[in-house]
């Protein structure tokens, strides 16, 4: 018998995983519809290529429906789901190019040689943010980053997930999700600094007019 699921405010992503493991499509059709965009979003964040990022979808569905019974429910499968995701991101993005391997720094975040006198862009408004320039510059510099680091960031930063479901969805642990989550938004700012430096003194340049 069919999960009734019209209001998914009371059926939460779990049960529905459970009524689809137990054979309801319609309870997986209706995690593909809550989940679609935002796994999309996420894998255009790693990959940056529409092409790449919509077979990353299909990709994570497909594996995500194959396995569903690999699913146990002593996480969120929200969590399960990304972690899905980010393994068919990033098998695309090695595919393209060298894997950066970087000497994990000691998980007390200290971060000596990054640079120290960069542009406090770190208040910048949101609405700020969303403007459509800055935000190719933000992409950008993301693109730059490594990949160990520019997960890490997409994931806690951008999607939102906490500290602890970070960590799970990549498989490593608490202090290093925070030491390279540090060192993103460290290399970030740096990326960015220069760029936000110019924007101060070109609308100095224009008040002095």
């Amino acid at each position: 018998m069919n999960l009734h699921l019209k209001d998914q405010n009371v059926t939460n992503d779990n049960e529905l995983a459970r009524a689809a493991q137990r054979g309801d499509q319609n309870a997986f059709r209706e995690l593909v519809t809550r989940y679609e965009n935002r796994i999309y979003r996420l894998g255009l964040k790693i990959v940056h290529d529409q092409q790449d990022a919509e077979d990353v979808l299909q990709e994570t569905f497909i594996s995500a429906y194959r396995h569903l019974d690999s699913f146990r429910g002593d996480a969120q499968f929200s969590t399960w789901l990304y972690r899905i995701a980010t393994n068919a991101a990033l098998m695309k993005l090695r595919a393209r190019k060298p894997v950066v391997s970087l000497d994990e720094p000691s998980p007390d975040g200290s971060e000596a040689d990054m640079a120290p006198n960069l542009v406090d862009w770190s208040a910048t408004p949101e609405e700020m943010l969303l403007n459509g320039e800055i935000r190719t510059q933000m992409d950008a510099a993301l693109a730059s980053l490594p990949e160990i680091l520019q997960v890490v960031f997409v994931l806690r930063d951008v999607e939102g997930l906490s500290v602890e479901e970070t960590a799970r969805v990549l498989d490593i642990s608490v202090p290093n999700v925070k030491t390279r989550l540090h060192r993103a938004r460290l290399a970030l700012r740096e990326c960015l600094s220069l760029y936000f430096a110019e924007r101060e003194a070109k609308a100095g340049k224009e008040v002095t007019r």
